[in-house]
Parts: C-alpha cells; structure tokens; sequence
C-alpha cells in the first residue's frame, strides 16, 4: 500500500542533477512512480540542489528527494548538499543514482565522496526506487530525517 496515513498520497520530489541534461530515464522513473501510486514533483534537468530545497519545503510531505545523474558529473552537482543540510534543510533522504562517475565505472572512491557530502542512498538500478521508499517508510528513517 502506497497511501499516507489519513488517505494522502505518498510524495517524492524527482530530478536531474544541475549539469545533467538528460530527460528520458527522469520521465521514465516519474511515470513508474506515478504507476505505483506515488504523487511526483519532477523538477526535470539541469535542477540545481537549491531547487530541490525549495521543493522539499514547498512540500513537507514529500517521503525523499531523487536526484538522477548519468553525465558522471553528481559529486560536484551536489557539493553544496553538506551546506544546505547544515542550513536545516533538504532533511530528507536524498537518493541519487545514475552514471556517478566520469567514465565506464563508477568505483567505491566515487560512491564514498557522495556519501561523504550526504548522500544517503545510491542506486544503481532505477527499478529498486520504490522497494528503498517502502524500506524507508517501514523503518521509520523518512520521519526521523524530517523530525530530527
């Protein structure tokens, strides 16, 4: 069951990292998503992390921010990510997956410089999305990042 306690929709806010221009993989993820009941703000591409701020605080509600990146290029789109959770906000899990790296792999360097700046969650494969928010709502960890 996909619905909010009180009969709301479960919200995410969606997007392209800021440098990142590609638009097929986004549409698709929104449209599965939407598939599984889930309401989407789809910020689209070239969003840059102040944008998916203002999304999460247009909508409190939201359940996660998913920021897709396949130009390689997400460890310095989200550089600012460390500041603005410092700033109180973006206090949800934020979700990245995509092409991480510059190249043909992506190694575990990579993956640890986006944890390090705050990336809770790395995906490779769109498919796990709605499994890691169910996850994430069983556990409790989308109300404790909001509250806490």
């Amino acid at each position: 069951m996909h619905a909010l306690p009180g009969g709301g929709e479960r919200l995410v806010v969606l997007g392209v990292a800021e440098s990142d221009a590609h638009a097929v993989a986004n549409q698709l993820i929104a449209l599965q998503l939407r598939d599984y009941g889930f309401a989407v703000v789809n910020l689209g591409v070239c969003t840059p992390l102040g944008d998916f701020a203002d999304a999460v605080d247009a909508h409190p509600h939201a359940e996660a921010v998913l920021i897709g990146s396949l130009n390689g290029h997400a460890h310095h789109d989200l550089r600012d990510l460390p500041k603005l959770r410092a700033a109180g906000r973006l206090g949800l899990p934020v979700v990245v997956g995509g092409n991480l790296s510059v190249g043909s792999r992506t190694t575990e360097a990579d993956l640890r410089r986006l944890r390090d700046l705050g990336v809770d969650h790395i995906l490779s494969d769109g498919n796990e999305i709605v499994l890691l928010l169910d996850r994430l709502r069983s556990t409790g960890k989308v109300a404790e990042l909001q509250h806490g």
